[in-house]
């Protein structure tokens, strides 16, 4: 990013899009949140030297628009809305409106080190398989409410629960066959080179695969920041706090978690650091993270370097 070129601070909105340019400082401009609006915006940005369009997650409604810009050519960042929320706070910038929301993104980015926001272009395959992950996920959300109404609802209603429950199975059974077969043909080198890893399995590869595609562009610190495996300090002063993980990816880190989960039981190397540091007096939840954090850097240099789980180096 050059020292004159220009931020772009977007607040996603489910129907508009309010974006406002930092150099030279303007009011923010509002478009449409559909393929009309974004066409106009990138024609808007594309003669200026933009460094970087910046914009919060807000559910999905910001896809379309951070697809549309990146195939425009603009280099786009997508943040956690807590990261903009907390900065315009500290700026003194205590009101709430879209306007103010874009300037405290772009404002945030200028600020800030961009190439560790800067999103990877994802194409269409990509996007389907995100979809497929997100709509098994809600499937898995439906299931346990109904299983847990199950237990509080009278006798006479459970034939309504159990048809239900049959209903959310078939269809779980149905999308999982549709995932699978849509990684395999897609991404079946990245899927082979993720499971690989014993502990990986097709759906966390999946998931992985829609919803990390840094994975394998990213050291392996980044990486585990990124997804919310990383300790983070809380010192003051002479007091020394407890490390936490906080933030990241929620979604990459439950199946990252299950995967960590089997791969202290059937990964050798895995198994063996899990025990290892149980005998040094970690608790089990701080060794299972620490254990998290390996598989996942472990994942990363696999991706990055193109070569499968080692076994010589890892074990069998």
């Amino acid at each position: 990013m050059s020292v004159t070129s220009m931020t772009v601070g977007i607040d996603v909105a489910k129907a508009h899009i309010d974006v406002c340019v930092l150099e030279p400082k303007s009011g923010a401009q509002r478009f449409t949140n559909d393929a009309e609006g974004h066409s106009a915006l990138a024609a808007l940005l594309q003669p200026l030297d933009v460094g970087l369009v910046v914009m919060e997650a807000t559910g999905g409604y910001e896809v379309a628009l951070a697809c549309a810009l990146q195939a425009a050519g603009l280099p786009v960042a997508v943040l956690n809305p807590r990261q903009a929320r907390d900065f315009a706070k500290s700026m003194g910038r205590l009101a709430k409106t879209d306007a103010v929301d874009a300037r405290m993104l772009a404002e945030l980015l200028r600020r800030e080190d961009l190439s560790r926001f800067l999103r990877p272009l994802t194409d269409e395959c990509q996007q389907w398989l995100a979809a497929l992950v997100t709509r098994r996920r809600q499937l898995l959300t439906m299931l346990h409410s109904e299983r847990q109404r199950l237990q509080i609802t009278p006798a006479k209603l459970h034939p309504s629960i159990e048809a239900i429950v049959a209903a959310i199975k078939a269809q779980l059974n149905e999308l999982e066959t549709q995932m699978v077969g849509h990684v395999r043909e897609h991404f079946g080198d990245l899927d082979r080179l993720l499971q690989s890893a014993a502990g990986v399995g097709p759906v966390a590869s999946a998931t992985m695969i829609a919803e990390l595609p840094e994975l394998g562009r990213l050291n392996r610190r980044e990486i585990a920041a990124l997804v919310g495996v990383a300790p983070m300090a809380n010192d003051s002063g002479s007091s020394k706090g407890r490390r936490r993980v906080q933030g990241g990816r929620f979604e990459v880190r439950c199946v990252l978690y299950m995967a960590t989960l089997t791969a202290t039981r059937y990964n050798p190397a895995i198994k063996a650091f899990y025990e290892r540091l149980k005998a040094a007096g970690k608790l089990p939840k701080v060794a299972l993270v620490a254990c998290m954090r390996k598989l996942l850097t472990t994942l990363n240099a696999m991706v990055r370097t193109g070569k499968p789980w080692d076994k010589s180096l890892h074990g069998t």
